[in-house]
C-alpha cells in the first residue's frame, strides 16, 4: 500500500512538472528579474481603474523578430505567452477591434475587450493594448461608453511613454 502511494505521489509529481514545463515552453519570451516600466504601468492603470478586469501590453520584444508577445499586463503568469492573430492583427496592422465576448463560455463573467494599438508620446503606433472591462451582463449597450474610456485611457497611457524601448527599461 505503501509503495502504491509514493509511485502515485511520484506521478502526480511527474505531471505537475510536465505541465509547468509544457507551460514554460509555450513561451516566447521571458522578462528580466527586475520589474519593466510597461508593467509598472500596466499595474498603475489598473490601480487607478477598478473597472477593469485587466490590461496587457503586447509587441515584439527588443532584440527579437516576430515574436509577438504579451510583455507586461495584469496578469504576470501570462506574461510572455505568444499573442493570438487577433492581437497580430492589432499591432501590425492599427485596427482596433472591440470585442464584446458574450459568447465565451470560458469566462466566469461578462466582459467587454477593447484592443487597439498601444502609442508612443509622439503618436506612433507601437504595439498593442488590451483593455477588458468588468460589466454586469451581457450585451451591447456598454460599447460607446467603453470604447471611449478604451480611448482616453490609451492616450493617456501614450503620454507616458517616451519610446517603445522605454517600456523595457527597469521600472524606477
Amino acid at each position: 500500500m505503501m509503495i502504491r502511494k509514493t509511485m502515485l505521489a511520484l506521478a502526480l509529481a511527474a505531471g505537475a512538472l510536465t505541465a509547468t514545463m509544457a507551460g514554460a515552453a509555450d513561451k516566447n519570451w521571458t522578462p528580466p528579474a527586475q520589474k519593466i516600466y510597461a508593467q509598472a504601468l500596466s499595474d498603475q492603470t489598473m490601480k487607478a481603474h477598478p473597472e477593469l478586469l485587466s490590461v496587457t501590453l503586447h509587441g515584439v520584444p527588443p532584440g527579437m523578430t516576430d515574436a509577438y508577445t504579451m510583455f507586461a499586463g495584469s496578469y504576470p503568469d501570462r506574461i510572455g505567452n505568444p499573442d493570438d492573430p487577433d492581437d497580430i492583427d492589432v499591432s501590425k496592422k492599427g485596427i482596433t477591434i472591440v470585442d464584446p465576448r458574450w459568447h465565451r463560455t470560458k469566462d466566469t463573467a461578462p466582459k467587454f475587450v477593447v484592443l487597439m494599438p498601444m502609442r508612443d508620446v509622439h503618436g506612433n503606433n507601437i504595439g498593442l493594448v488590451v483593455y477588458a472591462f468588468k460589466v454586469k451582463v451581457a450585451g451591447n449597450q456598454y460599447e460607446r461608453t467603453l470604447y471611449t474610456r478604451a480611448l482616453d485611457m490609451r492616450d493617456a497611457l501614450a503620454r507616458r511613454i517616451p519610446s517603445y524601448e522605454a517600456l523595457f527599461a527597469p521600472a524606477k
